[in-house]
């Protein structure tokens, strides 16, 4: 019988094998990630950075209505540019609102209080008095300004940082100059509020309608006057070939009650702009002997922008209004610059001058040489619907058919 003898390891030979074993390998070995673990292919998690702008504007006072349409058409072009989200890039825009009440003083205070916490994108307002205080603030403190619906030409070209988002006087003139034929050698009288709009309208019938050979003269009423009828004979006495009546604010139907009962709109040719939806009662039977130039309606613009942004408003339990796309604009105007620029005020200057954009009235464009918007304008007639008057869209002055002159 075979007898199998059984292999002896010698404890050398043991603990050389087991220390073989534990030691480290000299090859890597392969190992591949598992399934669920995509870590590994995330991309970086990019901080947001809050951006805050600083919109002032006339909640209270004789101009909260027109404030109130501004700031409708801001939240609709703030939602429209950034998708609803507030956020362009890698930046959160953060809106603190305050109201200056038509009040310089009051503008100029917040203003400083929103500079001294670090804001350097300012934007409003609807007086001009107001805006040009808060031009001379943002020029002295280096800040982004984007004024809304202030009218007054000095406004234009003022600074470098300072930008419109709405029209001006000279373009309103520009178009009530489209109604006349034969201008030379016509008297033309400006009636008006003694205010910094008032004065700008002053100036620049002056410099277009004038500069065709007619001779300017002008009225101009105190705003807390709510009293007309000595200023409607006035008007009378002067016996014009044309009135220009450049008027804003809470008094307008009564000034305009005070014209149509003394006669005036019977006796002399008026040119005005279509004021808000408000106003458009106010002449009663007399809508059809006046002239209306126009910056915006509801229904005067057919586009895609125009009609999103009724909508947004309408969404909101408002009505687009007069003013509407002056905040529109500036909401388009401010996500830009923030995208562009990256907060940087020189960089965001950059990035607007010469910006064309879709805006409510269509293709839109920031003049680089001094700021002015470039838009266009309307010819509106009030027609009788029942018991009330609503606009009626006669003809579309193409913006560059109404441009203001470059300021010098």
């Amino acid at each position: 019988m075979r007898v199998v003898k059984p292999v002896l390891f010698s404890t050398a030979v043991v603990m050389a094998t087991v220390l073989a074993a534990c030691a480290p390998s000299s090859e890597p070995e392969e190992t591949s990630a598992p399934s669920d673990d995509s870590s590994a292919t995330e991309e970086p998690t990019v901080e947001m950075q809050e951006v805050t702008v600083g919109i002032i504007s006339s909640e209270s006072g004789p101009l909260a209505g027109y404030g109130e349409q501004y700031l409708a058409g801001f939240r609709a072009g703030l939602d429209y540019a950034t998708d609803g989200t507030s956020t362009v890039g890698n930046y959160e825009i953060v809106v603190d609102y305050r109201d200056d009440g038509g009040d310089p003083d009051k503008a100029v205070t917040a203003a400083k209080e929103l500079i001294g916490q670090g804001v350097n994108i300012l934007g409003g307002t609807v007086s001009s008095g107001v805006a040009l205080a808060l031009a001379e603030q943002a020029a002295q403190n280096q800040v982004l300004y984007v004024s809304g619906p202030a009218a007054a030409d000095a406004i234009t070209g003022l600074n470098e940082y300072t930008f419109r988002s709405g029209r001006q006087s000279s373009q309103d003139v520009a178009t009530a100059g489209s109604f006349l034929d034969g201008i030379d050698g016509k008297d033309v009288l400006v009636f008006a509020q003694d205010t910094a709009f008032g004065q700008g309208n002053v100036a620049a019938v002056d410099a277009i309608l004038g500069a065709g050979g007619a001779n300017v003269d002008s009225i101009l009423v105190a705003e807390d006057v709510t009293e007309f009828t000595t200023f409607a004979q006035q008007v009378i006495d002067a016996d014009p070939d044309l009135v220009f009546v450049a008027w804003a604010g809470a008094t307008s139907v009564a000034m305009w009650q005070s014209m149509s009962q003394q006669g005036v709109l019977d006796q002399v040719q008026v040119v005005t702009g279509l004021g808000d939806v408000a106003t458009y009662g106010a002449y009663g039977e007399a809508s059809e002997s006046i002239g209306f130039l126009n910056h915006y309606f509801a229904g005067g613009p057919d586009n895609e922008v125009n009609t999103a942004m009724v909508e947004a408003i309408e969404a909101e339990g408002g009505e687009a209004d007069l003013f509407s796309p002056d905040g529109f604009n500036a909401a388009l105007m401010i996500v830009h610059a923030i995208e562009q620029g990256a907060g940087d005020v020189d960089a965001m200057i950059a990035a607007l001058e010469g910006y064309t954009f879709d805006g409510p009235k269509g293709s839109t464009t920031v003049r680089a040489s001094d700021h002015a918007l470039i838009q266009e304008m309307y010819q509106v007639s009030l027609v009788a619907d029942g018991d009330s008057y609503v606009p009626e869209l006669i003809a579309t002055a193409p913006a560059d058919a109404v441009a203001p002159a470059e300021a010098q």
